[in-house]
């Protein structure tokens, strides 16, 4: 495995919406771990594809998840640092395949927490950071790429998916905080 420059970030995002749902009745760490694959395709089709939940060796909760961001196929090794009812924070060492022979790795952050409004809604929001590795960095040297145009194109792509899932993932949230399907 390649080293994580956790110096450089190659993008980050933040979106937020608003759910017709008190703060109390949210409880996003359940949601995360109890997400069924059809709901988790559902909160940004076509790129969604797979999810399945784990442990670590230590116990630790894990998300697996498989989606196309960009060009790029992504799996994602989510591991559970906080999970609570209105936090969780996921971190992942996640593969990337940027064509078949191209493999590589970057750190994603994943945040996803809520906060009161008022007495009948919740506002959500969806946080992702990644740094590359110093593998992608090369890629990105061999294709002529600055680190600079590189980050611009994954910003671009980053707020693109997360603009269009987080709003998907909040209404999922509220159906589970009403009891519906998830």
């Amino acid at each position: 495995m390649s080293k994580i420059r956790e110096d450089l970030t190659l993008a980050k995002s933040s979106f937020s919406h608003i759910i017709d749902v008190p703060v109390e009745k949210v409880d996003i760490g359940q949601w995360m771990f109890s997400l069924s694959e059809a709901e988790y395709q559902r909160c940004c089709p076509p790129d969604h594809i797979a999810i399945g939940t784990t442990k670590t060796e230590d116990g630790r909760p894990m998300s697996i998840n498989v989606e196309k961001i960009g060009t790029s196929l992504s799996i994602q090794h989510y591991v559970g640092e906080v999970v609570e009812k209105h936090k969780c924070r996921m971190v992942s060492t996640t593969d990337i395949f940027i064509s078949n022979e191209q493999r590589t790795q970057m750190k994603v952050i994943w945040e996803l927490s809520v906060k009161p409004v008022n007495a009948d809604q919740t506002e959500f929001t969806n946080f992702v950071v990644t740094h590359p590795s110093e593998d992608l960095l090369s890629i990105f040297e061999n294709q002529g790429l600055t680190f600079e145009q590189a980050s611009a194109s994954r910003q671009k792509i980053s707020e693109d998916h997360n603009r269009r899932e987080a709003p998907l993932f909040a209404e999922s949230i509220a159906r589970a905080a009403r009891g519906g399907v998830h």
